[in-house]
């Protein structure tokens, strides 16, 4: 399957693109992973991204619909694959069915994780990171820690990120509905979109979402 997931900040999608390609036997191929990954091998397009990201400035669209085009035509992405932040809005949907129509192949489905805003304001507002190791996550509501403002893991301090404050949040979230959410119509006139809620458990999602996959399919 050739599936692409979008949905707001907070609403799970990096674990459920896990999961969900997992299930699928595709890979999973997020933005922060390609640009990761062609920075580090220094390739000419991670040289070009790496310039534009120590400039402060935001990368072109081409780049990133490049480094895609590259991912896609690897072996393993030759049956499918799950694409996870990218396209983000509709201009790099264009490109991406155009690559795809060169291949001769198109998109399955587009899965949207639905979530409330206050919801995900909560989700993600109320995450608390340890100082001693970032891998330690806290949340007030949904896993706190023993004791306020400790860590269970190391006794570390707990703190909040700077770009996970309720103002922060509510700021992405705008940038969200303002550039990637109008790609949800752009596929809905294709009839490819699926939405399902992304509130419960991670694996009632997961199982939601291969539910509604399955139903797209046939």
């Amino acid at each position: 399957m050739r599936i692409v997931l979008v949905g707001p900040p907070g609403a799970g999608k990096g674990t459920q693109a896990a999961y969900l390609a997992k299930n699928l036997s595709i890979p999973h191929i997020s933005t922060g992973d390609l640009f990761r990954a062609n920075i580090s091998q220094g390739t000419d397009l991670g040289k070009q991204a790496r310039a534009y990201m120590d400039a402060g400035q935001l990368v072109p669209d081409e780049v990133t619909i490049g480094m895609a085009k590259d991912r896609m035509a690897q072996p393993d992405a030759g049956n499918g694959f799950l694409l996870d932040g990218f396209p983000r809005n509709v201009g790099q949907a264009e490109a991406l069915d155009a690559m795809l129509r060169e291949e001769g192949v198109t998109l399955d489905a587009v899965l949207d994780l639905e979530v409330p805003e206050d919801e995900v304001v909560k989700r993600i507002a109320g995450r608390r990171i340890c100082r001693n190791d970032s891998s330690h996550v806290f949340h007030v509501t949904y896993n706190p820690p023993k004791t306020e403002g400790v860590c269970d893991e190391c006794g570390g301090e707990l703190y909040q990120r700077d770009d996970d404050s309720e103002e922060t949040v509510r700021t992405r979230l705008e940038v969200y509905h303002t550039q990637t959410e109008p790609i949800i119509d752009y596929y809905r006139t294709q009839g490819l979109v699926v939405t399902i809620s992304a509130l419960g458990k991670v694996t009632e999602v997961t199982e939601r979402a291969m539910e509604a996959l399955k139903k797209s399919e046939g």
